[in-house]
């Protein structure tokens, strides 16, 4: 086996390593420790994409060469490198971008409490991509879930308490279920790895026993992922955690960890259950209208929001519905546009709970419309950064939210007949909604200034205005350069199904 065939394991370690390193380190040495332990985590996932774009097949990682169930298994192809290479560098550049301002929403003493967390938000994220193993999966779940509350509650406020304890009850329900699920799943199959499962979860459906409890096990882990990645009608949480959190937390829980329990999600779906198998079940039709529900409700509810970053937090429900429409569509193109806008839709959001971070600080740290008039001359570069972002979350051509919802529509057109019609339709009202909301805020932030005297601010550090920049370069190539993502993507599918 090759140094770089080892690649994806070193990113996990790594991670595991540097968060128990950062725990004695002093926070400016903490946070050169995590930016350091991200910044390897990119370049090794790009090395590993660059290796799985010239191999037919995906190959096995065994922990200490020990097989299954005495040893971890990590299964490795283009697909999960690409993942994997696409959130780190949005982590990275979110980091570098918001953790200037960190200080000033949390305590000297919990800040390495913070970048520990951020360590741990990577290596779990790189578990779901990477294992090939359920109940690995489930552990890291656990993991990110504590890992995820802590993000929300360092900031000690009255209504950051109120998000977080929502987060916990309805994230910890979650992990319930998913564990139930593991169980009764492990129970009648007797295995835990997914190709071991695929076939016998095939050989229970074809001998017509124990049908009953294959869909409980399907729905329970199904609903219990769609809670955690904020799928409607399960978002309730969602609201309040992205409003009251830092911003920098608020980039990570939309842009990272929703998007790594969506993936864990359709490796489920697709190498251990079998996507033909969850059509007859009818699950795929229960997530295909569940994201054309959250597309448009979302979206609606968003226009009357009078706090930017609750209008952030129900764009961003509405966006996770593209993806579960791409899921709910069961095929490969529906697939390939729902892993395209996880793409897209992380590199977007991070830049618009970011920049929206420096706007609202430019305004006295006021989130309401009214107060933020006259933001983006004062803060010029965030006002840019957000108008940007915005555009690609509208679907504005030459962004990535652009070519998503345009492979959405193309992934339609087999359907024919109400799917194609319903889709279609959809696609046009949600991006009027967007339209409408995001239209509404950028002309808010470059009105004229209510008479208000704002205190004087501190220009964001120039490290964190390259990394806006960078992560608007970012969704720029996922509009103008889509095509080799997507025949990765494309390619990546044929080896992970």
């Amino acid at each position: 086996m090759g140094i770089v065939q080892n690649f994806p394991f070193f990113s996990i370690m790594l991670c595991m390593v540097s968060g128990v390193v950062t725990s004695v380190l002093k926070p400016r040495a903490a946070l050169m420790t995590t930016l350091f332990t991200i910044g390897s985590v990119l370049a090794l996932s790009a090395g590993t994409l660059g290796m799985t774009l010239g191999l037919d097949e995906p190959y096995t990682f065994m922990m200490g060469h020990f097989p299954a169930p005495w040893g971890n298994e990590i299964r490795i192809g283009s697909l999960e490198a690409l993942m994997a290479t696409g959130l780190s560098a949005v982590l990275f550049v979110s980091l570098l971008a918001g953790h200037a301002r960190l200080p000033s929403l949390v305590t000297l003493q919990k800040l390495n409490l913070y970048f520990i967390m951020m360590d741990l938000v990577m290596a779990a994220t790189l578990v779901m991509i990477y294992t090939n193993d359920l109940f690995t999966a489930y552990v890291f779940i656990e993991i990110m879930t504590i890992a995820s509350c802590a993000l929300i509650i360092v900031r000690q406020h009255g209504h950051t308490l109120v998000a977080a304890t929502r987060y916990m009850v309805m994230n910890l329900l979650a992990s319930g279920l998913v564990l139930l699920g593991i169980s009764m799943l492990y129970g009648i199959t007797g295995h835990l790895l997914m190709e071991p499962l695929n076939q016998s979860v095939r050989e229970i459906y074809e001998s017509g026993t124990y049908r009953e409890v294959l869909t409980v096990v399907i729905a329970l882990i199904t609903i219990s992922l769609g809670i955690k990645s904020a799928m409607f009608p399960f978002h309730a949480w969602a609201p309040d955690a992205y409003s009251f959190a830092p911003a920098l937390s608020s980039s990570v829980l939309s842009g990272i960890i929703s998007k790594a329990y969506l993936f864990l999600l359709i490796k489920f779906l697709w190498r251990v259950i079998g996507i033909d198998i969850i059509q007859s079940q009818q699950i795929g039709s229960f997530l295909f209208y569940c994201g054309i529900g959250g597309m448009l409700v979302a979206s609606v509810i968003a226009i009357s929001q009078r706090d930017i970053r609750r209008m952030i937090a129900y764009s961003s429900v509405a966006q996770v519905g593209y993806v579960y429409i791409g899921i709910g569509m069961g095929t490969l193109a529906g697939l390939t546009a729902a892993l395209f806008q996880m793409l897209a839709h992380s590199a977007a959001k991070s830049l618009l709970f970011i920049s929206t971070g420096e706007l609202t600080r430019v305004s006295g740290d006021h989130k309401r419309f009214h107060y933020l008039h006259g933001a983006g001359h004062r803060d010029v570069l965030a006002g840019i950064v957000f108008t940007f972002s915005a555009m690609s979350m509208v679907g504005i051509p030459f962004t990535g939210g652009f070519i998503s919802k345009l492979q959405i529509a193309l992934a339609s057109m087999p359907f024919g007949g109400s799917i194609r019609a319903l889709v279609l339709i959809s696609l046009a009202i949600s991006t009027l909604l967007n339209a409408v909301y995001f239209l509404h805020t950028v002309v808010s932030i470059y009105r004229k200034a209510p008479d208000i005297e704002y205190p004087r601010n501190e220009r964001i550090p120039r490290h964190a205005a390259v990394a806006l920049v960078i992560s608007m370069l970012m969704t720029l190539y996922l509009g103008v350069g889509s095509g080799p993502i997507i025949r990765i993507i494309e390619a990546g599918i044929k080896m992970f199904a």
